[in-house]
């Protein structure tokens, strides 16, 4: 079988808190033939690592590495690791999936009012801009 995922299953496999539903996710996730895991599902899956369950960002960018790894997993990869690269570096994961996708759509400059971003961004190369 072919699924998309919901955060809520990953959070599962990863975290284990819920021991049924880990064995459930980890069932379905390693019988599926592939894994479809949109941008939306990852960003929250950050914000919910890192907020209700105090992951620092090493933990969750290994957690996603791991996902990324995975033979069946079918992700946007590039934005993926735009995002990767933001949480590397200390800033937040879907500032850099949203930079990386505005940039496929054709924005030119990433502008935000959060001074962090721009400057991680600006680092890194990319065209951003604050706004005040």
């Amino acid at each position: 079988m072919k699924v998309t995922v919901d955060t809520n299953v990953l959070v599962r496999a990863v975290v284990r808190d819920h021991p049924k539903q880990a064995r459930a996710a980890d069932k379905a996730l390693k019988g599926a033939a592939l894994i479809a895991v949109s941008l939306p599902c990852l960003c929250e899956f950050v914000w919910v690592l890192r907020r209700v369950y105090g992951l620092d960002d090493a933990a969750i960018a290994a957690a996603i590495r791991v996902l990324l790894d995975a033979v069946n997993v079918a992700v946007n990869r590039p934005a993926v690791e735009a995002g990767l690269a933001m949480l590397d570096a200390g800033g937040d994961f879907a500032d850099g999936i949203m930079a990386y996708e505005g940039r496929w759509l054709g924005g030119e400059t990433f502008i935000s009012f959060d001074k962090k971003a721009v400057a991680l961004l600006s680092s890194r190369g990319n065209a951003a801009r604050l706004l005040s």
